[in-house]
């Protein structure tokens, strides 16, 4: 197989001008990525406007009036004073919002003094007085605003001292990201400091200004940590080379291969997932990079040895180039099985790492060995005899004598760990997730979210929505029965925030009487505040609630008895139907799929993993031994995850398969060498010494660097980018660890039987 792979290859030295030919035809269609991403999806787009008209078309009639929306605002402001029921506040908060909507951006600004009065008898009253009204009026509008179903829990908090204002934006008159959050704040801020007898406090959070917190920090962190990462790689090539050449030549292939990558996938729209600003540069390049050393070593060593920088580079491709080619393999198996998950951004992020292990793998065959043959190859050598790790290699290698004669034992000792390891992570580790997850710590969003959560029971919206058919009348009584029950079973829930319906706008109206009484009252209600959660023609009406951002898991129990009170109502009211829907629901439906993706993608890939080298290297048995190596590591990540408190989240589940494609790397440079060492030695333990010393230092090598370029990350005010850090830092380290102790003391012990097979195998193959 080897000797096929070296014809395949041959050309990429004999025939320098075909490899630049296929290096610049990547590097224009990369670069057409770049300049116009979109060029082969305006039929498509036409399709889609085409598709949009015609529902366009379809709709039926909807009387013309604008219902109240809660959690359709595009920013919601926060204000925090213990004065808002004084003239002064009142006329402060008045300003504030004459002048935010004096922002040409801004189109609307739904707060308290917008809210539809229910007064069904003489003229509506403002639930917050004018300037010159009385104090006495002032004490009444707070008992009225607190006794409203739509101000106290949407709008004020209970305790008077926190109000929300709803913010909707003309997008087309947007001219910065800062419009949509900072100008909001510092115009709320200058505007109440007019009032200096009045302390008004104001933060902004809402669906848009968290969406450019989280996009602008990944921004900050894209250019900031890929700098600091390819820095210290560089550093530590340097420093581990002993040579700037060396360091040249290795650099060039990841650098294109990643330039190649973020143009390419902008074919695909995956340039704005979250995980591909960050992780995916990094990723390809360390990906790369460890190739690359692993070729440029032996590469190197062919050149001290004597040969022309021709020959070597020939000669390099023979000997590292398939195990190359397995470890892109596998690595794009491991992140390809990310294709999987049900959750958008995995599967993007699954794609692009598989789009951007090919690119780099073609980058690395073709770029290095070029270079080598150049004049560049003529000083490549140079610090080989002085390298870090060479010059103390020798002493390395007493870690595998002490293996070889505890094969037994250590065999034992790394497959009960392992398996001990994998039962921690799978019965220990709970899948959750939280909103403030993406955004830096400290960030005012992040800040913000836990005001809400704090003053109104949470930022975000989860309903219930009721459908009946045609057989039940529009104001039937039974319709508030049922929703008098939802109301019930929300209430009774702690974590549940201030659910609100028709039930509740009815009973603020004054009266008593049955539900059916009730029902003849809805057209009392202003049409813009009863049509929020009740729409008589399409036979639906909503209960709305908040919800916390405590993390997705803590509310599963509540949707669970949730549900279960809605198939009650199934059963029992049989002409109607219900679901929850909204954000955090969705979430939760499908938080177990996050376990479910990490073992499909996790077993997906480690099936095809042994499948592939147990092709590759001819061997069931060597495939098998490939297994305890490989899973280790990411074992110990798991049980990580769990000493720390950590929990199983998307930008987790990621990391685990994308450490099982890093982590067989090593793995199979050692089993190749080890074959190869296997044909020209019989003795076990004196190839497996061999095959250390012929890849130990690009083991060692790698490893060192892959660890510093995971630590910078570390420094990242991203949460979810230090997690998967910190992950990939302890996997590449558990791995050269499981591949100096645990595979040579495997294949010392379960390959024995072997060893006369494999040589005449070679053999006929040779």
């Amino acid at each position: 197989m080897s000797q096929t792979f070296s014809r395949c290859t041959g050309w990429i030295v004999n025939r320098p001008v075909i490899s630049i030919s296929l290096l610049a035809a990547i590097t224009s269609l990369a670069i057409t990525g770049y300049k116009s991403p979109l060029l082969f999806d305006r039929l498509f787009a036409q399709e889609v406007l085409e598709d949009e008209e015609d529902d366009f078309a379809s709709d039926s009639f909807v009387p013309d009036v604008d219902a109240i929306s809660l959690g359709g605002a595009d920013a919601v402001l926060i204000a925090e004073c213990d004065s808002f029921f004084t003239p002064a506040g009142s006329e402060a908060m008045r300003y504030v919002v004459e002048s935010l909507e004096s922002l040409p951006h801004v189109s609307n600004v739904m707060w308290l003094d917008q809210i539809p009065i229910i007064n069904i008898f003489g003229l509506p009253e403002p639930l917050l007085p004018n300037q010159s009204a009385p104090l006495s009026r002032f004490e009444a509008a707070r008992d009225k605003a607190k006794n409203h179903p739509l101000v106290t829990g949407q709008f004020l908090s209970e305790d008077g001292r926190t109000m929300l204002l709803l913010i909707e934006f003309d997008f087309l008159m947007v001219r910065d990201d800062r419009d949509c959050d900072e100008l909001l704040q510092t115009t709320a801020t200058i505007a109440a400091a007019e009032f200096e007898d009045v302390e008004i406090g104001f933060s902004v959070t809402g669906r848009v200004p968290f969406f450019l917190t989280a996009m602008d920090s990944h921004e900050q962190n894209r250019l900031k940590y890929q700098i600091i990462a390819y820095a210290m790689i560089v550093i530590m090539s340097v420093i581990l080379f002993r040579g700037f050449t060396a360091v040249f030549i290795v650099a060039i292939a990841p650098a294109l291969g990643v330039f190649w990558t973020l143009g390419i996938i902008r074919f695909f729209e995956f340039q704005d997932n979250p995980f591909n600003d960050v992780v995916l540069p990094i990723l390809i390049s360390l990906v790369g990079f460890t190739d690359g050393v692993h070729l440029i070593v032996q590469i190197r060593r062919n050149r001290a040895g004597g040969m022309s920088a021709f020959e070597a580079a020939k000669l390099g491709i023979r000997q590292v180039g398939l195990a190359c080619a397995l470890t892109s393999l596998t690595t794009a198996i491991g992140f390809g099985s990310l294709s999987l998950a049900h959750h958008q951004f995995v599967r993007e992020f699954g794609w692009s790492c598989v789009i951007g292990v090919t690119l780099t793998f073609v980058a690395v065959i073709t770029v290095i060995p070029l270079a080598c043959a150049s004049w560049l190859g003529n000083r490549v050598h140079i610090g080989h005899d002085r390298g870090l790790i060479d010059t103390n290699l020798n002493r390395i290698s007493g870690v595998i004598d002490a293996v070889l004669k505890r094969a037994k034992v250590l065999s034992v000792i790394g497959i009960v760990t392992t398996i001990g390891l994998i039962l921690v992570s799978v019965f220990l580790l709970k899948p959750d997730e939280r909103q403030a997850n993406v955004l830096p710590l400290n960030s005012p969003a992040s800040r913000a979210i836990a005001k809400m959560d704090e003053a109104l029971g949470g930022l975000e919206y989860a309903y219930i929505n009721i459908t009946w058919s045609e057989n039940v009348e529009a104001d039937s009584s039974e319709i508030l029965d049922v929703i008098r029950k939802i109301d019930d079973s929300l209430a009774a829930e702690e974590l549940i925030g201030y659910p609100i319906s028709i039930r509740n706008l009815l009973d603020a109206l004054p009266g008593d009487g049955n539900d059916e009484d009730r029902m003849s009252m809805l057209e009392l209600l202003p049409p813009p505040l009863k049509r929020a959660f009740y729409v008589p023609e399409e036979r639906k009406a909503d209960v709305t609630f908040r919800v916390r951002d405590l993390g997705i898991a803590r509310y599963g129990p509540v949707f669970e008895r949730l549900e279960s009170t809605l198939e009650e109502l199934r059963d029992s009211h049989r002409e109607f139907g219900f679901e929850m829907s909204g954000a955090p629901i969705w979430r939760w439906e499908n938080l177990y799929q996050i376990v479910v993706d990490l073992a499909a993608s996790l077993g997906a890939a480690s099936f095809v993993i042994f499948v592939v080298l147990s092709i590759a290297y001819r061997s069931l048995r060597i495939g098998l031994i490939s297994i305890i190596p490989n899973m280790f590591p990411l074992a110990v990540a798991g049980a990580y995850l769990v000493l720390t408190g950590q929990n199983l989240e998307v930008v987790t589940v990621c990391a685990f398969t994308c450490c099982l494609g890093i982590a067989v790397d090593d793995t199979i440079h050692f089993l190749t060498r080890y074959r190869e060492e296997l044909q020209q030695e019989t003795d076990e333990g004196k190839a497996i010494q061999k095959a250390f010393t012929g890849v130990g230092t690009a083991l060692i090598m790698t490893t060192i660097v892959l660890v510093a370029g995971f630590l910078t990350v570390q420094w990242s005010d991203t949460r979810e980018h230090r997690i998967f850090a910190s992950m990939g830092a302890i996997t590449v380290s558990m791995a050269l660890f499981g591949d100096l102790i645990f595979l040579p003391a495997i294949l010392a012990r379960f390959n024995k039987q072997n060893v006369s097979t494999t040589d005449s195998e070679q053999s006929n193959q040779d």
